[in-house]
């Protein structure tokens, strides 16, 4: 395994992460679940994702984790979405972050938490209420860093600005999508004014839903026990079952080919050629497939190679940022 810091902090995670979204604590049997952390584990893994909106992920990660030393791993979760029906039981008030950061601590059976996230922005709350908020948290010791997900270039310019302003620690991460399709990190400048401010990418879905692993091909039917197939997670898949999606996707696979690799590897290998991204976050739901997919980790990338793909994506367009 290879480890990058996140941003500039001191803060040392996986290149490849293991994450639970639309897996773990839903579509995924609590015993398969355990043995993809056990095998993460075992191979190096260190970054453990999860949020407080992902249906029973937090308690399935918790007992699975509580084998470890809590030392030896990074452990991330998330606030904002609505955890009722109240008017303060959603967004990023004070409130609503310091609730929530005790609920996360007792379904993750921990003590602390490394990496605490605001999952989206929110644009109800002054950004100083929510930075204090999270200021305060890590100094109870509650949470080690603070983080973001999906917030705009701008979002994170300001931010960046008031916690120095106020004298409060920094934001270590945001979390963006972040695949061969999805890049509007890299055109809003994002990438850019995270290098600015301190932070890193870790970054979520790089293989877009399974899309980037070649099982789904143009013309052939939805293969049966796939993520695209199933109720609870088609909805997040369904944009990229496109047909010029799909052909773009066999040629990267035949690409990846020639350098007797993957696609799976080849699009992880492709992510993590960015030196802003400190880990890409895979949802794997079998260990074999962790097995596979950390083999990008040994994959160069040249220049040519680069150019090539570049000229296969040309090819497809209309992707949005999820915000």
């Amino acid at each position: 395994m290879k480890y990058r810091a996140i941003g500039k902090s001191g803060l040392k995670v996986s290149e490849i992460g293991l994450g639970s979204w639309l897996t773990y604590g839903s579509v995924t049997a609590e015993e398969t679940a355990k043995a993809c952390i056990d095998k993460a584990y075992e191979l190096g893994i260190n970054f453990f994702d999860t949020s407080n909106s992902y249906e029973g992920a937090e308690e399935v990660l918790g007992r699975a984790l509580k084998a470890y030393r809590r030392s030896t791993y990074v452990l991330a979760t998330k606030v904002f979405f609505p955890q009722g029906r109240g008017p303060n039981e959603r967004g990023l008030s004070r409130k609503h972050i310091m609730e929530q950061c005790e609920a996360s601590l007792k379904r993750l059976n921990t003590d602390y938490i490394d990496l605490y996230q605001c999952h989206r922005f929110d644009d109800t709350t002054p950004i100083e209420e929510t930075l204090r908020a999270l200021d305060d948290l890590t100094a109870q010791g509650k949470i080690l860093y603070a983080g973001v997900s999906e917030w705009s270039a701008e979002q994170i310019k300001s931010a960046a600005a008031i916690g120095k302003q106020l004298n409060l620690r920094p934001l270590i991460s945001n979390q963006p999508i972040y695949n061969l399709f999805e890049r509007y990190i890299e055109k809003e400048g994002v990438i850019q004014q995270c290098e600015e401010a301190g932070l890193g990418q870790v970054v979520f879905s790089p293989l877009a839903q399974g899309v980037l692993t070649g099982k789904y091909k143009p013309g052939q039917g939805i293969p049966q026990n796939s993520r695209a197939a199933n109720n609870q997670t088609n909805g997040v898949i369904n944009s990229y079952l496109r047909e010029d999606v799909l052909a773009c996707t066999a040629k990267l696979e035949a690409l990846a080919s020639e350098l007797g690799a993957s696609l799976s590897q080849f699009s992880l290998a492709w992510v993590l050629r960015q030196p802003n991204v400190s880990s890409a976050i895979n949802g794997s739901s079998r260990p074999s497939q962790l097995e596979e997919n950390i083999k990008a980790l040994d994959l160069v990338l040249t220049d040519d190679v680069l150019q090539r793909t570049e000229e296969i994506l040309s090819e497809v367009s209309g992707f949005a940022p999820m915000r």
